[in-house]
């Protein structure tokens, strides 16, 4: 199947999930993260959820990091370029949806990507090999390819793993970790 293919099929399989599900699967993921030898980090980057198109509800991991009193950093994307900007989520961080749905925070404390240690990404899907689809705009490429060699990149998902590899370009970043609800898969 072709990334396009793979999109259609997993927005779709997404679409059918109901809010329950949604809101079970979320918190059986951050449950399974906290199997990760993760926590010692101090800096780590995560997006929040577009509730429109039913992506992860990422309020359970939040927690998890403001009750392990971590920096939490969240992005605004700039369509123009294509590029994210990156600050650090306080109490006094307002968040708005932007046009496309994505919540974000509207200025702040800007957080350059070398401090950033751990970042959860969103996905569509994932390979055996580590590599993602994403919604094709290329926002999370660029912005990993700019972070720290060692930096910890963890995809999310409701879904297992695709069986079948899909074709990558030299600007693909893959993941070292992909938490589903049922399992935690390392590449």
């Amino acid at each position: 199947m072709t990334k396009s293919e793979l999109r259609k099929k997993y927005k779709a399989l997404r679409k059918s999930l109901g809010l329950e599900q949604v809101e079970g699967f979320s918190l059986a993921i951050a449950n399974q993260l906290l199997q990760l030898d993760i926590w010692n980090k101090s800096f780590y980057h995560i997006f929040l959820s577009i509730e429109e198109q039913k992506e992860i509800n990422t309020e359970y991991i939040l927690n998890i990091l403001a009750g392990k009193d971590k920096n939490i950093v969240v992005s605004k994307s700039n369509f123009e370029d294509i590029s994210m900007t990156h600050f650090l989520l306080t109490d006094n961080t307002t968040i708005r949806k932007n046009n496309h749905s994505i919540p974000e925070p509207v200025d702040g404390i800007e957080i350059n990507t070398s401090k950033i240690e751990v970042v959860f990404v969103p996905l569509l899907a994932f390979d055996k090999t580590g590599n993602r689809i994403g919604y094709g705009k290329g926002f999370y490429d660029r912005f990993l390819a700019n972070c720290k060699p060692e930096t910890i990149k963890i995809g999310l998902s409701f879904f297992e793993v695709e069986t079948e590899c899909f074709e990558t370009d030299d600007n693909d970043v893959s993941l070292d970790y992909c938490v589903t609800p049922n399992l935690v898969y390392q590449f």
